[in-house]
């Protein structure tokens, strides 16, 4: 009775396991999903200016528009960023583990820029090292009356097991839609910011309201920002190339305002770096910087992906503006230049994932490459590929200039979902073996889950089942 009971037993689960690995395969093989939920307008606009959710803090020379990011490599340190907006003031931040006690203290630069006729308030960045990690920091900022006080968590340490929780936000802008995203992001348990660029979209303005809405976006996301890192890319909005108004210096204003640990990372500038943060190893690019062969850019990332190490890092993340696959009509190959000089790297360096914006949609795809394409095969189409990341275009936080709805039909096999909504993503990484990504749109001002998948380490994975 017992060895017929265990028979049973065995051959239920070998029925499981069997359906499992059909359902997989079925899976593997279906198309990609175009997502039907059709969304109606909700105040895609831009926020006035006299809304609460950009207040000016009370008090002479109170800070404002805080927000901190990493500043070193592996997440000891954060660089903390404010505004004073009627003289320098201290460039101090005072800190420490306890609530209103502040043991230590960093002293920090401050600077200033003008745009046309616009000049900007005192812009200071202090960078505050010597951390410990898994601890919650207070810190204050400002003298006397005006001083403001804050807090943020340290990471894990770098180990191949500890769980981390990012989010990814793209192509923000300072709409309702944007603020229905932000608060969202801060329900969902995320811990640090991957922002895939086009931050303020103040270029949309003229004149000295460019600076104007740079300093209402600075205050917009401070309820976030000053209390977890924001890992910073730029896009095209942060370019601002404006010779009609005597400005042709690129990415001037953000440049001014959101620092980057580049140094850390040995990038020579700040629009490239690479950090790393529990257990993921991330790089950031610059879509809109030379990036062929031989240009610093190549040149950095060629030595930054060599420094990887899977034993400590298994989650390798690339975040850029551009995507370089991309189903909607928006922006179709805008991301070929840099597929054509980096994706046999990608693919090289088995890549987990890389994140983009810039398509004002959400997209996931199928692990694929295109790297056997030349001129002479003619194989000029996508193909699976295990050793390649899947590609997320998370561009659609919310900005005032509206959705991409129109992906090109039939949907291409390499993309697996696509909806053009306004929203956020999470990754969750759990451990070396596995992570969970999620999609949320933005219904309307609710948040519904519309897109969630699990994912296994291909390498911590794949020595998994060597060993068993």
């Amino acid at each position: 009775m017992v060895l017929m009971a265990s028979g049973v037993q065995f051959t239920f689960f070998q029925l499981l396991l069997t359906l499992f690995l059909i359902l997989d395969l079925v899976k593997r093989g279906s198309a990609g999903i175009t997502s039907t939920f059709t969304r109606s307008q909700w105040q895609s606009f831009d926020i006035p200016l006299d809304n609460k959710v950009f207040a000016i803090p009370t008090g002479y020379n109170a800070p404002q528009q805080l927000h901190i990011t990493q500043g070193d490599y592996d997440g000891k340190a954060v660089i903390i960023s404010w505004v004073t907006a009627d003289e320098p003031g201290p460039s101090k931040v005072q800190y420490g583990t306890s609530e209103k006690k502040y043991d230590l203290s960093a002293d920090g630069t401050v600077t200033n820029y003008t745009f046309y006729n616009y000049k900007s308030g005192y812009i200071h960045h202090c960078l505050v090292d010597g951390l410990e990690y898994e601890t919650k920091y207070y810190y204050k900022i400002g003298v006397g009356a005006s001083s403001r006080e804050f807090w943020f968590q340290t990471p894990p340490k770098i180990d191949p097991d500890s769980p981390f929780t990012f989010g990814i936000i793209g192509d923000l802008g300072q709409t309702y839609n944007s603020l229905s995203t932000l608060e969202h992001y801060m329900q969902s348990g995320g811990q640090t910011v991957l922002f895939v660029g086009d931050l303020s979209y103040a270029d949309r303005y003229q004149y000295n309201d460019v600076g104007i809405r740079w300093d209402s976006w600075g205050r917009f996301i401070e309820r976030s920002a000053a209390y977890q890192p924001w890992i910073w890319s730029a896009g095209n909005h942060e370019i601002e190339y404006m010779p009609d108004v005597g400005e042709v210096i690129p990415f001037k204003s953000y440049l001014h305002r959101y620092s980057t640990p580049y140094l850390a990372s040995r990038s020579n500038n700040p629009l490239w770096y690479a950090i790393r943060r529990a257990s993921a190893h991330i790089i950031v690019l610059s879509s809109y910087s030379p990036h062929v062969k031989y240009t610093p850019q190549w040149q950095w990332l060629r030595d930054e992906l060599k420094r990887v190490d899977r034993k400590k890092t298994p989650w390798l993340i690339i975040v850029m503006h551009v995507p370089i696959y991309n189903s909607n009509q928006a922006h179709f190959m805008e991301g070929e230049s840099i597929r054509v000089v980096f994706e046999r790297w990608f693919v090289r360096y088995r890549v987990d994932f890389i994140f983009a914006g810039h398509v004002h949609a959400y997209e996931r795809s199928y692990r694929i490459s295109n790297i056997r394409y030349n001129v002479s095969s003619g194989d000029r189409y996508p193909v699976p590929d295990r050793s390649a990341p899947v590609y997320v275009t998370v561009g659609d936080g919310g900005n005032q200039e509206g959705l991409a709805g129109r992906f090109w039909d039939p949907q291409p096999e390499y993309s697996a979902f696509r909806e053009a909504s306004y929203g956020h993503s999470t990754l969750e990484i759990k451990n070396r073996t596995h992570s969970f990504l999620h999609w949320h749109r933005n219904d309307d001002g609710q948040k519904v889950p519309a897109d969630s998948v699990v994912f296994l380490n291909r390498h911590w994975a794949s020595n998994l089942r060597r060993r068993k």
